[in-house]
Formats: structure tokens, C-alpha cells, sequence
């Protein structure tokens, strides 16, 4: 095996600019993979905290008295797949819209407040929101009630989206640099191929012989994987620490950086082993007959 890593190195010197082009097929489609990767996989995660974070909120009507408030409360508590029901009032409302959106909400403050006091009511599974705000918008005293449904199903629907388009577009890229790889591959098999007929007539076993090209491709992929890995890491590392995306006021926050990081380098190595051994493999089954 030792023999096979330093003729596989070898190759790869002997064939530079070949595999220069290979290498940096690889660097460019990685780059785009490692990208998407981290793209997707925090979009996956504030999906699903958008869709657990789903709650009905249930508008009081305005003349409604505390006790009617208090009785209103216990009937929200009492509908099914409802799991807590927490009260609002119309300035508390206020000042989180102030907290959100700067200090010239503050001119509503008082009686000049518009809004209302408000039940916020989390469900037992975002799918049963929907029945819930039905049932609560019937109850007496309620003004109206609504939920994050329609803009958590546009949300879902651009996620489908993006994935869909990602997805495609990194399978064009993989097939790219396996395309690049097997060139480069196919290369190194015709410049040897005498040594290739001595080794035959000597009695090299067909593995020996297709070990090194093997390798060379997996090597490739290897050095293709290292500058995504480091471009990655350190944009990752800017967007989490520097534009506060850590927590945002909503309440939805990405991957913390470790050990998210160690596993995206983890899978971009082995998306770069993989694909360049999978050039090597269809060179050698092209164009390495034994």
C-alpha cells in the first residue's frame, strides 16, 4: 500500500496541469457544494423552529371584562390539542413591536394605543393550529384569531424550493468534476501504459496495477475539498459572529459553529474521496482492460 500512495503521488506530479484543471474542479464544485450545504442545512433548521414556534393568537374584544377574560381563558385551555395559553395585554403588545421596531412606536403609548390584549396559544403539533383557531374564533369575546400558518406555508414552499434548485445544481457540479477527474485519469493510464504491459507480463494482479490510479483520484478529491473546506469555515464563522444571526429577536438562531463546522469539513472530504474515486473507477473500468 505504501508503494501504491507514493506512485499515486507521483502521477499526480507527473501530470500537473491535468491535474492542476482536476483539483480545481473539484475546489470550485466543493466551494458550491459546502455553500449550499450550510445554506440548506440552516434553512432546514429555522424551518422546523418557524414550524414549531406556530402559535394562535386570539384577539380580545375590547369592552370584555376581567372575569369574562378569565373564563375566556379556561375555555381556550380546555380545547383539544391545546397545550398552554398565555395572556398579553394590548401595551405589552406595544412594547414588543417597540423592541422590534424602534422607539417611535412609542408615540401609541396610553390611550392612543390601537391594539388588543391578546391570548397567545400554543398547540400540541403546528398541524393543529389550524383547527384551533377555528374553534377559538367562535368563542364569545373573541375578536378574531389567527396564526403564522399561511406565511409558515410560503416559508415551506420557498424552503422546497431552494432545495430542489440546490440540489440539481450540485449534482450537475459533481458530475462536472467526476467528468474532470476521469480525464485526468485516463491521461496517466495512456503515458503508462508499457510499464502497465510489463507489470502484466511479470504478474501484477489486476488490484496492484489499479490501486495507484485508484488513489490519484482520491487524492484529487482530497486537495480539491481543502480551500472549500477553509472558505466555508471562515464565512461561516463571519455570518454567525458578526451580523447577530446567533439570536435573533424572533427567537431563531443558525448552527452554533462548533461542531457544526467539523462535520461540514467532514462531509465535503468525503464528498471529494468519493467523487474522485469515482473518476478513477470510471477510467479504469474505460479504458484499463484486464
Amino acid at each position: 500500500m505504501g508503494r501504491h500512495v507514493g506512485d499515486s503521488l507521483r502521477s499526480l506530479r507527473r501530470n500537473g496541469w491535468m491535474s492542476l484543471a482536476a483539483v480545481s474542479a473539484v475546489t470550485v464544485t466543493l466551494l458550491l457544494v459546502g455553500v449550499f450545504m450550510a445554506l440548506l442545512l440552516n434553512v432546514n433548521r429555522v424551518t422546523t423552529q418557524v414550524e414549531n414556534d406556530v402559535r394562535v393568537r386570539v384577539y380580545i374584544d375590547a369592552n370584555t371584562t376581567k372575569a369574562d377574560t378569565a373564563q375566556l381563558k379556561g375555555q381556550l385551555s380546555a380545547l383539544k390539542d391545546v397545550k398552554t395559553v398565555k395572556y398579553r395585554s394590548r401595551a405589552q403588545e406595544l412594547n414588543a413591536i417597540v423592541g422590534d421596531y424602534g422607539d417611535q412606536w412609542k408615540m401609541f403609548a396610553g390611550d392612543k394605543n390601537p391594539l388588543q390584549n391578546v391570548f397567545l396559544v400554543d398547540t400540541a403539533s403546528p398541524k393543529a393550529t389550524m383547527s384551533v383557531t377555528k374553534q377559538a374564533a367562535k368563542l364569545d369575546h373573541v375578536a378574531s384569531a389567527s396564526y403564522g400558518g399561511q406565511t409558515a406555508k410560503r416559508l415551506f414552499g420557498a424552503v422546497d424550493t431552494v432545495q430542489n434548485w440546490g440540489i440539481g445544481f450540485t449534482i450537475v457540479l459533481l458530475f462536472v468534476a467526476v467528468f474532470l477527474i476521469s480525464n485526468t485519469i485516463r491521461i496517466t493510464i495512456l503515458s503508462r501504459s508499457d510499464e502497465i504491459g510489463v507489470m502484466r507480463l511479470v504478474g501484477a494482479t489486476n488490484a496492484y496495477i489499479r490501486w495507484p490510479f485508484l488513489l490519484e483520484g482520491a487524492w484529487t478529491g482530497l486537495f480539491g475539498s481543502l480551500i472549500p473546506m477553509a472558505v466555508v469555515d471562515a464565512g461561516y464563522s463571519v455570518v454567525y459572529h458578526s451580523f447577530g444571526f446567533t439570536r435573533a429577536a424572533n427567537g431563531f438562531s443558525l448552527f452554533p459553529t462548533m461542531p457544526f463546522l467539523v462535520w461540514l469539513d467532514l462531509a465535503l472530504a468525503g464528498i471529494g474521496i468519493i467523487i474522485g474515486a469515482l473518476g478513477a473507477l470510471i477510467s479504469m473500468r474505460r479504458f484499463l482492460r484486464i
